[in-house]
């Protein structure tokens, strides 16, 4: 089962919105078996971010963590969406 973290600035606000979206995502996509999600601020997991399979982040990330995490305003947003989840799919089919 992979690790999931979605973070935000202050862990409440944005990323509450974006974790109920992608778990509506993962059952209409018949993979929330596959994944266990977990909520933070990015204050407090940016130096556990390697705990963690997938990162989906709505705040601005440093430039040396960019890489390993994919970029969540997309869901706060609704522009970008679909190519934001084959991101997310393919981090948990790989």
């Amino acid at each position: 089962m992979k690790k999931m973290l979605i973070m935000c600035g202050t862990g409440v606000a944005t990323s509450t919105v974006v974790v109920g979206k992608v778990k509506k995502w993962l059952e209409e996509s018949n993979l929330t078996d596959k994944v266990k999600i977990y909520q933070g601020k990015i204050a407090e997991e940016i130096n556990r971010i390697d705990d963690y399979d997938i990162v989906i982040s709505t705040t601005i990330v440093p430039d040396e963590h960019k890489d390993k995490v994919i970029n969540g305003i997309a869901l706060l947003t609704g522009m970008g969406v679909k190519e934001m989840f084959e991101k997310v799919k393919k981090e948990i089919e790989g």
